[in-house]
C-alpha cells in the first residue's frame, strides 16, 4: 500500500484485518521526495482497517418446515423452533410438490398472472399473491411459493394452484426472517 507522510513516500505491507500497531524504522523503507541532508526516523501508526474479531453476530442458519398434513410452515432457526404459521396449500390436482428447496426469489406488493388464462392481475388489495412473495420451486415457467392472500378464509385448507397461502400479516413477518437461499423441507 503506498502512503503519504509530508514530504515522503512510503511503501507499507499491511495486512487486512490487522490491528493497529506501531511499526519500528527499520521495517519501513523511506525515500524522501526531495534530496535532504536531515534524516528522518518516522514512527508509523497503521490504523486499524477492520476489528481483529468480528462484532457481528454468527450467522444462523434459518429453515422452514412445511407439513402439508399439518397445513402448517414452521420456522427454526439453527435447531430451535422459532414460530409456526398456519396456511393453505395446493388442491387436487394443484398438489404442492414435496422435497428439498431453497428460497429462489423475493417481491413484495408483486402481481398475479392466473395459471388457467394467463390474465394478469397488478398489485393491489384484491390481488391473490397478497403483499408478499416468496418462490421456493419452479419447473422453469411456473412457480411455487409462499404467499398473502385476500382470501383469509382459505388458510388452513386446500385450496391453491399448489402456492403456500398465508395471512398478510403472517407473510410480511415471515419475509424478514428468510433470505434468497434459505432451506424450505416440504413433508406430506
Amino acid at each position: 500500500m503506498w502512503g503519504c507522510l509530508g514530504s515522503a513516500i512510503l511503501l507499507l505491507s499491511i495486512q487486512p484485518y490487522s490491528a493497529a500497531q506501531t511499526v519500528a524504522p527499520e521495517s519501513v523503507t523511506y525515500q524522501a521526495a526531495t534530496p535532504s541532508t536531515t534524516t528522518l526516523e518516522p514512527q508509523i501508526v497503521v490504523p486499524e482497517l477492520l476489528p481483529p474479531d468480528p462484532v457481528f453476530p454468527e450467522a444462523q442458519e434459518v429453515r422452514l418446515v412445511l407439513k402439508l398434513g399439518e397445513r402448517r410452515v414452521y420456522v427454526y432457526q439453527d435447531d430451535e423452533l422459532k414460530t409456526t404459521y398456519p396456511v393453505a396449500i395446493g388442491r387436487a390436482g394443484w398438489e404442492t410438490p414435496t422435497g428439498s428447496f431453497e428460497v429462489l426469489h423475493m417481491l413484495q406488493n408483486p402481481g398475479w398472472t392466473n395459471p388457467l388464462t394467463g390474465e394478469t392481475m397488478p398489485p393491489g388489495p384484491e390481488n391473490p399473491l397478497g403483499e408478499r412473495w416468496i418462490a421456493f420451486w419452479t419447473d422453469g415457467n411456473n412457480y411455487i411459493g409462499f404467499h398473502g392472500t385476500p382470501n383469509r378464509e382459505s388458510v388452513g385448507r386446500a385450496a391453491s394452484h399448489g402456492c403456500i397461502r398465508m395471512y398478510n400479516e403472517d407473510v410480511r413477518e415471515l419475509y424478514e426472517i428468510v433470505t434468497p437461499g434459505t432451506a424450505v423441507i416440504v413433508e406430506p
